[in-house]
């Protein structure tokens, strides 16, 4: 599959014209699942790998605005994969207690550590999202020099976005493979979703009126997800803008995406000595004195 299309790595990407659907997987749903189960088995067998070694930590980042299928793409994608080296953290409004700290610091207690697999469901791109739309939220933190929302600025905000360069730049040189996925769900089909989840009484726990009222800046969150994109996609650690309006093809862009990229990855079991040869032996041998 040809994913180069949806990858970004400069300030090229143009939120307006990317697509949000490219394809209809109703005629093909049979062929997609069993392509999305084989990268799955990958994304699996791969993680074993990782696990066995821990020279490498994967993770995978995904932002979006609400309804365009987070949740069930991660329960998907990662169907499967050994609990014991994977995890998947939620970051929403800040605490108290992580409001008194830089906004990285909760980010840095729910990293992976190499050989495991880390899903963030949102991230600190929500201090470059959120806050933009709302900038009042800055004031919380008590950040020498920010004293109102005017301070809260172009300039802040490139600096925070030269923060996340760098720190994508300091995990990627210890050993930590980034995956960034923006899913570009419409307007039409967010309002589709959000009226499945009231009308639906076992979806109904999924609605919350503050979904609603954030719809309400819909112009204002795209254009922050743009400028974000634009300013942290690099080379190094690009960012994949998904079509996320039809839920099964952009699960198969994302699994063939994370297949490549892990795979990419000099994955290998470690190599045995001759003295853990030896040792194996032994033990063997032990284990089949028992039964005489």
């Amino acid at each position: 599959m040809k994913t180069k299309k949806y990858r970004y790595t400069g300030k090229d990407f143009d939120i307006k014209t990317a697509p949000t659907k490219v394809k209809d997987s109703a005629d093909d749903l049979k062929k997609i699942k069993k392509k999305i189960r084989k990268n799955v088995k990958s994304i699996k067998n791969a993680q074993k790998m990782m696990y066995a070694r821990r020279h490498y930590g994967v993770l995978v980042v995904f932002q979006a605005m609400d309804a365009a299928g987070k949740d069930s793409m991660i329960s998907h994608i990662f169907a499967g994969v050994n609990p014991v080296g994977f995890k998947v953290a939620n970051f929403k409004q800040p605490t108290g207690r992580e409001l008194r700290h830089d906004y990285l610091w909760r980010i840095n207690r729910e990293l992976p550590m190499r050989g495991d697999i880390g899903v963030f469901n949102r991230s600190y791109y929500e201090d470059v999202l959120v806050s933009r739309v709302h900038p009042a939220l800055i004031l919380q933190s008590n950040i020498p020099g920010i004293e109102s929302v005017h301070d809260v600025n172009n300039k802040f905000f490139d600096s925070r976005y030269e923060d996340i360069r760098q720190y994508e730049s300091y995990l990627t040189r210890n050993g930590y493979l980034i995956v960034k996925f923006f899913l570009h769900v419409s307007k039409e089909e967010q309002k589709k979703r959000f009226l499945a989840r009231i009308d639906t009484p076992e979806k109904n726990w999924k609605f919350s009126a503050a979904d609603i009222r954030e719809r309400q800046y819909w112009d204002d969150y795209q254009k922050a997800y743009e400028k974000a994109i634009n300013a942290t996609a690099t080379k190094e650690n690009p960012w994949y803008v998904i079509p996320a309006d039809d839920k099964w093809y952009s699960r198969l862009i994302v699994s063939d995406i994370l297949t490549k990229k892990i795979n990419s990855l000099p994955l290998a079991y470690p190599e045995v000595s001759p003295e853990q040869e030896m040792s194996l032996r032994q033990a063997r041998k032990e284990l089949i004195a028992e039964d005489k």
